[in-house]
């Protein structure tokens, strides 16, 4: 089966049109649902600030227009759209996301005999430790982040999701999880520990992510050959030269990366900021983290 079926525009639409999935997955839309439904039930147990509820919602609202409308088609065929597609993401939309400190609202929304016999036993045990141990390792979350990017943008890698279906599912799915896991460790506002990260990492951290993608973005930007051939083999929704396409695309690699990139930066220096003014206090031993 093919990711990109070939064929030239997608005609006149209507809004409805341009809501349903252009290629459907189950399970991503029942993911979507089901971290809107609990959000939305959380929130209802546990006061949030309406700024981070709205910060949430635009996430979410932006996962879901990049993978879950007709906006995927065209991510399928034109090279800028694909890369708004990963830059929403990757980086806006999970960054949204974990701004708004989703967890402890998720976990607000299931009754409390659930956490107690359920959540808390599974965080508790060693097969999950060992396995958050490793996915939340602040040097092996950064590398992936990187990684992630650069892997996905080597033309045969790129060549391989666009024929591939499934491929093209584990692209979107391991861009969008790698950002949430990123996004989490650098937002976080809380000391190190509980947080994984220290604040000072978090700072630096989005600043040395952000290089290799502006190299990269750079490169494919002053490039003079046609470095993604597949997306004339699928068809090209817009009559626009292939280099144009391929500058374009270079440049929201580029640019709109480094610039989320840097606010994130900024954000982490902040939240520095703050707890370097405030006096550490001990931590009584096999008390339980809070988060918000």
């Amino acid at each position: 089966m093919l990711a990109c079926p070939v064929g030239y525009g997608a005609g006149t639409r209507t809004m409805l049109d341009w809501l349903i999935p252009y290629e459907f997955s189950p399970t991503l839309l029942a993911t979507w649902l089901l971290a809107a439904l609990l959000y939305a039930l959380g929130t209802r147990r546990r006061r949030v600030p309406r700024v981070r509820q709205a910060l949430f919602w635009c996430g979410m609202a932006l996962t879901y227009f990049a993978l879950l409308t007709r906006f995927d088609y065209y991510a399928l065929h034109q090279f800028f759209f694909d890369r708004i597609q990963q830059v929403l993401m990757h980086h806006l939309a999970p960054l949204l996301i974990m701004l708004a400190y989703p967890l402890a609202v998720w976990r607000a929304a299931l009754p409390l005999r659930w956490r107690a016999r359920l959540l808390r036993p599974f965080a508790r045990a060693w097969p999950w430790r060992a396995v958050a141990a490793l996915l939340f390792n602040p040097l092996l979350a950064t590398l992936l982040f990187v990684a992630l990017v650069l892997v996905w943008l080597i033309p045969r890698m790129m060549t391989l999701a666009m024929l591939d279906w499934r491929l093209y599912l584990l692209m979107n799915w391991s861009m969008l999880l790698s950002g949430l896991i990123y996004w989490g460790l650098v937002l976080d506002h809380r000391r190190r520990p509980p947080a994984r990260m220290a604040p000072g990492l978090r700072v630096l951290s989005p600043a040395l992510s952000m290089t290799p993608q502006i190299l990269i973005g750079a490169i494919i930007t002053f490039s003079k050959t046609d470095l993604y051939p597949i997306f004339s083999i699928c068809g090209r929704a817009l009559d626009i030269d292939v280099l144009t396409d391929q500058q374009y695309g270079g440049l929201i690699t580029w640019v709109p990366a480094a610039i989320i990139e840097a606010l994130a930066a900024l954000l982490a220096l902040r939240v520095w900021m703050r707890l370097s003014q405030r006096p550490r206090r001990a931590t009584p031993r096999g008390a339980l983290p809070a988060t918000s």
